[in-house]
């Protein structure tokens, strides 16, 4: 019983853990996702370590809308919203150090 109880429990703790796990790889599953031909496995997975530099969670989601919706990156990009400017200045710097690492 003691046995159960603990494994209940540690399964309950994991379980926010792969959510957030799986969460934090949006850019990598938008890039994999994306009909794009030079979007291999290896460049999407650099391409998120990037991000995780960069870019916290919610901007990443946010990122990661942008391959299905580029419409959406030009929207922000010219939006004058003090909450979109900071955020395409954080993209920005993310998409920069992309560029230069993920060859």
């Amino acid at each position: 019983m003691r046995k159960t109880l603990t494994a209940v429990a540690l399964a309950t703790l994991a379980l926010p853990l792969a959510a957030s796990a799986l969460d934090a790889r949006a850019i990598e599953n938008a890039c994999n996702r994306s009909d794009r031909a030079g979007a291999t496995r290896g460049l999407c997975a650099c391409v998120q370590q990037v991000a995780n530099r960069h870019l916290n969670r919610s901007d990443q989601r946010q990122a990661a809308r942008f391959f299905s919706d580029p419409d959406r990156a030009q929207a922000v990009r010219v939006s004058r919203s003090d909450r979109d400017r900071a955020f395409w200045q954080r993209y920005r710097a993310f998409a920069n150090d992309a560029e230069a690492r993920c060859r």
